[in-house]
C-alpha cells in the first residue's frame, strides 16, 4: 500500500510492504521496521550519499516514536505466539524538501498503515502437535490496522521568544532550535524530540508541548476525515501529485 503527501512544497512518498508478497515468519514478537531514503530530486544534496544521514535521522525518530505497545496493536500482527507473526515493513522516500519535513512523514506513514491490509490466516494443529498456517484463498478476507493510536509529528521552531508551526524552509533557518513532539489522537504525547543547537527553557517547551496538543488534535482530525472521505470514493479516488 502507498500513500503520497504533498504538505506545504514538502512531498513524501509512504509505502508498507505488499500484504500479499508477505511471509509469516518466526518471531518472538511482532514488529515494525521503518526505513527511509532521500531522492536526489528533492535537492542536489541528496545526490550519491548525500541523504544517508538525513534518512538514518528519520528511521531513527520513527523507530522511537513506534517502538512501543501503545501506537500499533502488536497483538493483531500476531498469528502463533512466540512462533509466527507479520513483520511490517514501512519505507519512506523523500521526494521534495521545503520544511517541515517530519510532520510531513508522520501524517504519510498514519495514512499508509490506514490503507494496510492483512490477511486472514488459521493455524492448523495435526495430530502430532506440528503447526501449519493456511492463507485464506479470498483476496477481500483481510484485517486492517487500527490507527486509533497512532501518533503525529508536531514540530515547533522557537524564533525569538515566540514558536512556529508548520515552518517554512526560510523560517526554520530563522530557528536555533526546534521541539518534535509525537501527539496522538487524544493530546497524548508520545514522544519528545530537540533538534538544532541552540537551548530552551523549561517555561519554552511546556508552552510548546501545550501548543503540539492543540494542533495535534485538530491534524489528526482533519486527517481522519480527509482519509475517510478517500475511501469511500473507491476506485473513483482521484489521483494527485507529480507521480499520481
Amino acid at each position: 500500500m502507498e500513500y503520497r503527501k504533498t504538505f506545504g512544497w514538502t512531498a513524501v512518498a509512504v509505502r508498507t510492504t505488499d500484504v500479499w508478497r508477505w511471509r509469516p515468519m518466526w518471531c518472538p514478537t511482532p514488529v515494525g521496521l521503518p526505513e527511509s531514503s532521500c531522492s536526489a530530486n528533492a535537492t542536489p544534496e541528496f545526490e550519491g550519499r548525500g541523504g544517508d544521514d538525513l534518512g538514518t535521522e528519520i528511521a531513527n525518530t520513527l523507530y522511537r516514536i513506534f517502538n512501543n505497545k501503545s501506537s500499533i496493536d502488536l497483538r493483531s500482527l500476531c498469528i502463533s505466539p512466540q512462533e509466527h507473526c507479520w513483520v511490517l515493513y514501512v519505507d519512506v522516500l523523500l521526494l521534495e524538501c521545503g520544511g517541515n519535513l517530519f510532520d510531513a512523514i508522520s501524517i504519510a506513514v498514519k495514512a499508509a498503515l490506514f490503507n494496510t491490509r492483512i490477511p486472514r490466516v488459521r493455524v492448523l494443529e495435526d495430530e502430532e502437535g506440528s503447526k501449519d498456517i493456511e492463507l485464506s484463498d479470498d483476496p477481500y478476507d483481510c484485517m486492517r490496522l487500527s490507527v486509533d493510536n497512532v501518533p503525529c509529528i508536531v514540530t515547533l521552531c522557537k524564533i525569538g521568544c515566540r514558536h512556529v508551526v508548520d515552518a517554512t524552509l526560510q523560517e526554520e533557518a530563522c530557528s536555533l532550535a526546534s521541539l518534535l513532539v509525537s501527539v496522538t489522537s487524544r493530546g497524548v504525547v508520545t514522544c519528545l524530540r530537540k533538534v538544532g543547537k541552540g537551548s530552551l527553557d523549561p517555561e519554552s517547551i511546556f508552552e510548546m508541548m501545550e501548543s503540539s496538543k492543540r494542533v495535534g488534535k485538530v491534524l489528526h482530525m482533519s486527517l481522519q476525515s480527509v482519509l475517510h472521505k478517500e475511501e469511500s470514493l473507491g476506485p473513483k479516488r482521484p489521483k494527485v501529485g507529480f507521480l499520481g
